[in-house]
């Protein structure tokens, strides 16, 4: 059933200030340079400018709140908070698989299971673009799990015990994977972020789709083959509602802006390892979502959303061919028929919904900032913008924080946030209230002394106990796993 327009304002007008917020994590953070104007952002603000100490700057949140400041690294990595330290697990270039190739590079989106005999077993996509020639370290062909053999991307899982890392892939032969997501019944989902089709950039078949990848059964993941009821874009993230069975997708285009997608399965199918692959090209409904404010009134963008705490309905447009033979599944609807947003990014499953990232918009978006985090409560049919950070007039300084990207929620209260954006790149996390703080720095410069640029954070996520963050260093390919004295944060 529908949430027309006229629901959604009426509701809005019986509520007076709109619809209710859901979920614990009714209000979360907003950085030092948040557009909104909110008492709790104006505490945050003054506690920013007055907590630069010795720590390179770091004087993001509150007394109370997160870890202290960052302390440099004697190796150059990665700037932790006193007390805490980290482990390198794997290293492109450097480590190996048990195969013996090196690990591929260009790490991204990630996700912990538990393995046998109190292992920990993660996946981690490796996002690399076109030929396989183009670089030093691509996915290596490993026989019977090759979709591709023109196509360099994929991902590997990594077995991580007290007193060894072994590592092996999980898929070859993809394209450009990106964040991609868990799933409740304990497999990865891999996701495309590329339309290349077949004859194009190098590529033997089409791309730009959804690959189910299983960390427990080798056997399963063998002779790949695309999801592709879930349509083929560039696509970025995916989450999976467990109550109705709904997969959420987000898509990481330009010219025009992507979309959010939700796919709905045919009636009578039921979830499970590997089932997803049994289903037809056409099997269930792909749609992409539509937003209208609190006066019935439809939002094209959402960067028109300029407070926290915007509230938008949220209704479902079929998507008229989800494959693209022709025309990309974004550019198949006319103005005023879906919404859109740049950069549409990480997302997690918590709190009884959906938190989706946009992590910029510029000049080809109404209006500019610098990253917004929303919740899609699939009850309600409602998104509500939880975070906004205006634009970084200076993102070589150490300070303020932009870019947003992958995303997940913390066992110890609010999120926890990869950057991906301009200077200095952070791990930060967020308290249900809105305060931020600063949990990691990435100190590895890949650019010069003049000139120094450091890759973005991908894959953050904790290990199945809550003891371990796990992050990636984009570029040159680390993963990293962090421990230390978390504990719970105040609101």
């Amino acid at each position: 059933m529908s949430l027309t327009r006229r629901d959604f304002a009426r509701t809005s007008a019986i509520t007076g200030a709109g619809i209710a917020l859901a979920g614990s994590a009714g209000v979360l953070a907003t950085a030092p340079n948040a557009l909104a104007s909110t008492e709790t952002e104006a505490a945050h603000g003054d506690a920013a400018a007055h907590g630069r100490g010795p720590g390179h700057g770091h004087g993001h949140g509150l007394p109370g709140v997160g870890y202290g400041p960052l302390e440099p690294d004697p190796e150059g990595l990665l700037a932790l908070p006193a007390g805490f330290g980290y482990q390198i697990i794997t290293y492109s270039g450097r480590t190996r698989l048990e195969s013996g190739e090196f690990t591929p590079s260009h790490h991204d989106g990630t996700a912990t299971f538990e393995g046998p005999r109190g292992a920990t077993l993660l996946v981690n996509n490796h996002e690399l673009a076109g030929p396989r020639a183009k670089w030093a370290h691509p996915v290596p062909l490993a026989e019977g799990l090759v979709y591709d053999p023109a196509a360099a991307g994929g991902c590997t899982v990594v077995e991580v015990r007290r007193d060894r890392v072994a590592e092996w892939v999980g898929i070859a032969g993809t394209s450009t994977n990106c964040a991609g997501g868990s799933t409740p019944w304990g497999t990865w989902l891999t996701c495309e972020e590329t339309e290349d089709k077949a004859g194009h950039n190098g590529m033997t078949k089409d791309h730009g789709y959804v690959f189910e990848v299983d960390p427990a059964d080798r056997r399963a993941n063998r002779a790949p083959e695309p999801v592709k009821a879930l349509g083929r874009y560039a696509h970025e993230a995916v989450v999976v509602d467990p109550r109705r069975g709904h997969l959420f997708l987000t898509e990481d285009a330009a010219g025009p802006n992507g979309l959010l997608y939700r796919w709905t399965p045919p009636t009578g199918f039921r979830h499970g390892r590997g089932r997803l692959r049994t289903l037809a090209d056409d099997a269930g409904v792909l749609q992409a979502f539509k937003c209208f404010d609190s006066g019935g009134r439809f939002v094209d963008d959402l960067s028109r959303a300029t407070r926290t705490g915007t509230v938008y309905g949220v209704d479902w447009v079929d998507v008229p061919d989800r494959d693209a033979r022709q025309v990309s599944t974004r550019k198949q609807f006319g103005e005023g028929q879906v919404t859109r947003a740049r950069k549409l990014e990480g997302m997690w499953w918590g709190d009884g919904g959906v938190y989706v990232v946009s992590s910029f918009a510029r000049a080809e978006s109404p209006v500019q900032h610098d990253g917004q985090v929303w919740f899609y409560d699939p009850r309600r049919r409602t998104l509500t913008l939880k975070v906004l950070l205006g634009v970084n007039q200076d993102p070589g300084e150490d300070g303020a924080f932009d870019g947003p990207d992958n995303i997940t929620v913390s066992p110890y209260g609010g999120l926890v946030v990869a950057e991906d954006g301009e200077g200095v790149q952070h791990l930060f996390g967020a308290t249900d209230s809105g305060r931020t703080y600063p949990i990691a720095r990435n100190e590895l410069n890949i650019g010069t002394a003049a000139e120094p640029e450091y890759s973005e954070f991908t894959g953050v996520t904790f290990s199945p106990d809550g003891r371990t963050l796990y992050a990636n260093i984009q570029t040159p390919g680390i993963m990293v796993a962090i421990t230390g004295p978390w504990k719970r944060q105040k609101r």
